[in-house]
């Protein structure tokens, strides 16, 4: 299935297209983003990932506590995990370099996942970083240099980034995640930097949601991405 992921994306890249992923668990994740890593390297070009999401998922098999898939694949796109899913780089390489990865919205990492994120030096801003600087600041932050650049910026989205109260539509919810403004405003962000390429959208789960709240705020969401706004700003 990864190796199917891995060839849509790495075609529709190829077409000039735009790909966007509808999940489904986070391990598609290593197909999409594995090819979309080969697709920069191909064409000499930088990478931003930004990886909106409650949960590291930065396991390995040998580590984890659950042995689920969904947990794994920013180990296995650093390079480290079973060789089927490391391979997937298809160049012997580490898909993706960790410092262009950023994690933002992390409130349940598991003990020897918080080694592993520290020993690859991931740039991580967890739940905490978002109390103390404020979405704004932190975005800016994760965001600094792509507009006006020639980077690739890839979008890993989870629903269960989203506080529960608001999404409750996904299998692995975690509290105290950011609110309907604070998501908003991520995704207005990432629209005003012009370098949207590719994204995943995953964890939502038709049958766990409430009269398609999560699914509803999720379109909100994404037509915020993609430049709706309620304003015409000035810059634009």
């Amino acid at each position: 299935a990864l190796q199917a992921v891995h060839q849509a994306v790495g075609q529709a890249l190829d077409d000039g297209e735009l790909p966007l992923m509808l999940g489904g668990d986070h391990s598609l994740a290593m197909g999409s983003i594995s090819a979309v890593a080969a697709h920069c390297r191909r064409l000499g070009r930088a990478l931003r990932v930004i990886w909106l999401d409650a949960h590291a998922d930065c396991n390995t098999p040998d580590i984890s506590p659950s042995g689920n898939l969904h947990g794994m694949p920013v180990a296995s796109l650093c390079g480290l995990g079973p060789e089927p899913l490391t391979a997937l780089s298809q160049g012997g390489d580490p898909a993706l370099d960790a410092a262009s990865l950023c994690q933002i919205g992390l409130r349940s990492v598991d003990d020897q996942e918080k080694r592993l994120l520290h020993s690859l030096d991931i740039e991580v801003y967890d739940m905490r970083a978002i109390d103390e600087l404020g979405m704004r600041e932190v975005m800016r932050r994760a965001l600094d240099g792509l507009a006006g650049s020639d980077t690739h910026l890839h979008l890993s989205f989870d629903v269960d980034y989203l506080d529960p109260d608001i999404a409750p539509g996904t299998g692995t919810p975690v509290r105290g995640g950011p609110s309907y403004r604070e998501a908003q405003l991520c995704m207005e962000m990432l629209a005003d930097t012009g370098r949207l390429g590719s994204m995943d959208l995953v964890e939502l789960n038709p049958a766990l949601d409430l009269r398609n709240q999560t699914a509803e705020l999720v379109v909100d969401l994404l037509e915020s991405l993609f430049g709706k706004s309620t304003l015409v700003r000035a810059d634009r």
